[in-house]
Parts: C-alpha cells; sequence; structure tokens
C-alpha cells in the first residue's frame, strides 16, 4: 500500500505523540533491554546498560523539556489574556474620551456661534444713543467674549490631547499585535527545528 508524504508525516506524529521522538527512544530503550537480557559477554552487557540509561536519561530530559514548555505557555497565556483586558478597558476609555470630546466640539460651536451674535450686537450697541450705557454693556460683553474665548481654546488644547492619545493608543495596540504574532511565528519555527532535531536518525 503506497501511503503520501503528508500521511506518512500524520501518521508519524500520531505515534509520537508531541513529536519530540520518545517513542523512537522508548524502541531503543526496549531494543538495548532485549540485547542486555541476551549479552554474552559481561563488556556487551556493560555496553547495553550504558546504552540504556543513555536512553532514560534523554526521556527524563525529554519529559522535563516538554513540561517547562507547557508551563511557559500557561504563563504566556494568562499574560496574553491580562495584556487584553488591559487594552479592552484601553480601548472603552478612548470611546468615552472621543464621546466627551464630541460634547466638547459641540459646545464650541454654540460658543462660536454666540460669539458671532454678540459681535453683532455690539456693532448694533455702537450706534445706540446712551453712550454711557453703551459703554458699560460693550465693556461687560468684552468680558463675557474673553471668557468664552478662554473656554473654546481650553476645549481645542483638550481636543488636541485626546486625539494625540488615541493615536498613541492605536499605535501600541498594533506594535503589540505585531510582537505577538511575531512570538507564534517564532515558536512555530523553534518547534519545527525541534522536531526535525529530534526526528533525524543519528549516526
Amino acid at each position: 500500500m503506497f501511503f503520501s508524504p503528508d500521511e506518512v508525516i500524520r501518521k508519524r506524529l500520531l505515534i509520537d505523540g508531541d513529536g519530540a521522538g520518545d517513542d523512537r527512544r522508548i524502541n531503543l530503550l526496549v531494543k538495548s533491554f532485549i540485547k542486555w537480557c541476551n549479552s554474552g559477554s559481561q563488556e556487551e552487557g556493560y555496553s547495553q546498560y550504558q546504552r540504556m540509561l543513555s536512553t532514560l536519561s534523554q526521556c527524563e530530559f525529554s519529559m522535563g523539556k516538554t513540561l517547562l514548555v507547557y508551563d511557559m505557555n500557561l504563563r504566556e497565556m494568562e499574560n496574553y489574556e491580562k495584556i487584553y483586558k488591559e487594552i479592552e478597558c484601553s480601548i472603552a476609555g478612548a470611546h468615552e474620551k472621543i464621546a466627551e470630546c464630541k460634547k466638547q466640539i459641540l459646545q464650541a460651536k454654540r460658543i462660536r456661534k454666540n460669539r458671532q451674535e454678540y459681535d453683532a450686537l455690539a456693532k448694533v450697541i455702537q450706534h445706540h444713543p446712551d453712550r454711557h450705557e453703551t459703554l458699560k454693556e460693550l465693556e461687560a460683553l468684552g468680558k463675557e467674549l474673553e471668557h468664552l474665548s478662554h473656554i473654546k481654546e481650553s476645549v481645542e488644547d483638550k481636543l488636541e490631547l485626546r486625539r494625540k492619545q488615541f493615536h498613541v493608543l492605536l499605535s501600541t495596540i498594533h506594535e503589540l499585535q505585531q510582537t505577538l504574532e511575531n512570538d507564534e511565528k517564532l515558536s512555530e519555527v523553534e518547534e519545527a527545528q525541534e522536531t526535525s532535531m529530534d526526528t533525524d536518525p543519528k549516526p
């Protein structure tokens, strides 16, 4: 029966578990044990005994490495979940700030409209026959206009700051996503290299 290369690799991975070469080591250990049992001389028996110890050591090392990788992956998952929640909170905060900035923009537009109306009213008042009252009203309007102008400048400054903060937030999110993708690709490459090294027959 003919098997395609993909089917051979798939069956190999199913037999090998995580692809660390444990089945090959176990087979070598069993063969070494059988040879050790059937060894004809003390030197041959000692040689097979040393091979069994070496194979056992490799199995223990592989198991320890697998446990370390598993623990590391658990910590990474917890860390990514924490970062994801922080990003969600930051995005929610950014939406709230954007909504607040929109309100401030509407307020600034109303202030601008009021200022235009005050300017038109001031022109009318200038032609009023009572100069004393007119001057008082103009002075009051001037102070109010100055106050409104300060409010407008403050609103515009806050809006510009919010825009910059939101841009920095989006840049940070993009960089984090790129870092996560790079980490995932690097992990896949390392696992592929380890699989290739473990499955290559030793000389």
